[in-house]
């Protein structure tokens, strides 16, 4: 069994890496309309889409020895479920699959929009990862171009728009703006 990593607490915010057991994490998170709205048209997922889909492919793609996976973001104080962060190597599974791409992804309970959680934790996440693989040469980011909340995340972070892109999962092909940055390994040295 490989030995999860950590990541650093922040002021507001602790991480770990989520399992199985967080199924019924993800479906609260995933039954209110206004964060499935970019995803879906609004529409909340059913225990068994969170079940039989998201959560093997979310095993499907976590590596913990690389700190690939999706991470709970959790209130420093209170403990509690914020959301999660996501971080795998872009199109795993797929024919546009690059192994030296961090893909980083969001999805936060509503009433934490617009307090910068999202890029404080997606910073964290991006920083530990980038200490654990080395090979890793780009990070990027996709969403729907009109997920004007998300585009700012990913230009926080440093990303620019490259290009609109086509992105096929299993239940859903739709077009998303994709968004990326050379890895910014510089930042390491202040950790």
């Amino acid at each position: 069994m490989s030995k999860i990593p950590t990541i650093p607490a922040t002021e507001r915010l602790t991480f770990r890496l989520m399992d199985r057991s967080d199924a019924p994490l993800l479906f609260e998170l995933d039954q209110d309309p206004e964060v499935m709205r970019f995803l879906n048209d609004g529409k909340p997922s059913t225990w068994e889409e969170i079940e039989n889909f998201f959560v093997p492919r979310m095993e499907g793609f976590t590596k913990a020895e690389l700190g690939h996976g999706l991470w709970a973001v959790m209130d420093r104080q209170s403990d509690a479920y914020l959301g999660w962060i996501l971080a795998r190597q872009y199109g795993i599974g797929t024919t546009y699959h690059e192994p030296d791409n961090l893909e980083l992804g969001w999805r936060l309970k509503r009433f934490c929009w617009g307090k910068g959680i999202a890029t404080e934790a997606a910073r964290e996440v991006m920083l530990a990862v980038l200490q654990l693989d080395a090979s890793i040469r780009v990070v990027s980011a996709i969403a729907d171009a009109e997920n004007v909340a998300s585009t700012t995340v990913m230009k926080k972070l440093g990303m620019r728009y490259v290009d609109d892109r086509v992105h096929v999962t299993p239940l859903r092909t739709f077009d998303v703006a994709y968004y990326e940055m050379p890895a910014p390994r510089e930042l390491l040295r202040d950790r």
